[in-house]
């Protein structure tokens, strides 16, 4: 006898769908197993960017081959190693001058996921092209609630000069659905949380949050009765993965209600409020997105997401870590012994928080028996190799996860810097394992054989 139920993607109330994890019990009662297990487990790529480039003798492993160890700044990541890849030798040509004069960090983070010189304008005449993301949104999307995720911790900008003649919107974007078109991205944990867990009946959905805002209730609240009509059907084992799924949805709900409540003091510029879900602490906000960004992929909701950990020339200081100084003004380091110390430090912290999300993929199990750590591609890096060089070959880039069994992990691998391979090529390999091939993306010379 048959005892699965039809499939279902959510938990249903009052403006709110709390999207579903595969369940065991829950299958397609249309289709034979057979059919069910052809379908596969899908792949998910994002890619996350860090400004100002690293400090690359702390970055780059010693040896070459076979990982079996990582230290210096990507030290945190070594419990992950078998998973992990560092590429040496990978350069963005459009980044470059390339008779365009000054301007390294707005071509670099314009270029990272295009391939494409930025036209040197402040005006409303920029003009990029499509990124990586967007070309795989448009294939693999059209199966998930959202093509794709923008979601970022600094605040993007359209307007205005920010590097040399460059418009802000080179800076502070990361993805661009097209030539002069950034996607702009969400930094506010609250809002990217109601979008993931939120109905589709506007209406609904005010009322939804303005009850759980004045009578302290959680989405959960919005589902309970779907919830327990949903467990009775279960079997065991899906009862246990579903409530651990919706104890984690939980516990990202109530950090990002903690960081709400501790925004309610008077914002920093009169009449000019604080986003409602941002944390004070950067660490927080880093995780929270990093969380969200694991429940979005579990529950397939999109297979495809940028994150830059902040814009590039970004000058924030990292106090939490014990540096007061900016960013940038240290990445201007001169070969200066303190000034790279801090460097170093900056990019460790940064690290740290990828391995954190590194390790909650690990954590989560497929319906395969897989994790999402083998089921993922994710490309983390920067368009900057050496901060004070502004250089834009030899480029601290890492492809993370065993995207679905077709990228082997645990290895450095070194191309010949004379070379000059296109980071682009490295995107090829991607799009051909997301099922999104192409012949030509940005400045691709070939498929990188990865």
């Amino acid at each position: 006898m048959n005892t699965r139920i039809t499939r279902r993607t959510a938990l249903k109330g009052l403006g709110t769908a709390v999207a579903l994890p595969w369940l065991e019990s829950v299958g397609f009662a249309a289709a034979p197993p057979a059919a069910t297990a052809a379908a596969g487990v899908p792949k998910r790529a994002a890619f996350f960017y860090v400004p100002n480039g690293v400090s690359m003798a702390d970055w780059t492993p010693a040896e070459t081959g076979t990982l079996t160890k990582l230290t210096g700044i990507l030290q945190p990541l070594d419990p992950y190693k078998d998973r992990v890849n560092v590429i040496s030798g990978l350069a963005l040509d459009k980044a470059r001058p390339n008779g365009d004069g000054p301007g390294d960090h707005a071509r670099a983070m314009a270029a990272f996921l295009t391939g494409r010189q930025a036209r040197k304008t402040h005006g409303a005449d920029i003009r990029a092209g499509l990124s990586a993301d967007q070309h795989l949104a448009a294939t693999v999307g059209e199966s998930t609630r959202f093509p794709s995720l923008e979601l970022g911790i600094e605040k993007g900008m359209n307007a205005g000069n920010c590097d040399s003649g460059y418009s802000c919107a080179y800076s502070a974007n990361l993805s661009w659905r097209g030539d002069s078109t950034p996607n702009a991205k969400e930094t506010d944990p609250k809002a990217v949380f109601d979008r993931l867990f939120g109905g589709t009946d506007p209406k609904e959905l005010k009322e939804a949050r303005a009850k759980r805002e004045l009578f302290n209730k959680s989405v959960l609240d919005f589902v309970a009765e779907d919830a327990k009509s949903l467990n009775n059907s279960l079997g065991r084992g899906d009862k246990l993965k579903l409530d651990e799924y919706l104890t984690a949805v939980r516990e990202v709900e109530v950090r990002i209600e903690k960081a709400r409540q501790a925004r309610v003091a008077p914002a920093p510029k009169p009449g000019v409020p604080a986003p409602a879900g941002v944390p004070a602490e950067l660490q927080d906000h880093l995780r929270l997105m990093f969380d969200l960004l694991v429940l979005a992929f579990r529950t397939d909701q999109t297979r495809v997401a940028t994150l830059p950990l902040a814009n590039d020339g970004s000058n924030r200081p990292y106090k939490m870590v014990g540096v007061p100084d900016g960013h940038h003004d240290l990445s201007h380091h001169g070969r200066n012994a303190d000034k790279l110390g801090k460097i170093k430090t900056i990019n460790t912290f940064h690290v740290e928080q990828f391995a954190y999300f590194v390790g909650k993929l690990r954590d989560v199990k497929e319906a395969d028996g897989s994790s999402l750590l083998d089921n993922v591609m994710l490309v983390y890096g920067s368009g900057i190799g050496d901060g004070d060089r502004h250089n834009h070959d030899d480029l601290p880039i890492l492809l993370v996860g065993g995207g679905g069994g077709t990228v082997q992990g645990g290895r450095h691998l070194v191309l010949p810097k004379k070379a000059d391979t296109p980071l682009m090529n490295l995107y090829l390999a991607l799009f051909e394992r997301m099922g999104a091939p192409t012949a030509r993306f940005g400045d691709s010379t070939g498929v990188l054989p990865i």
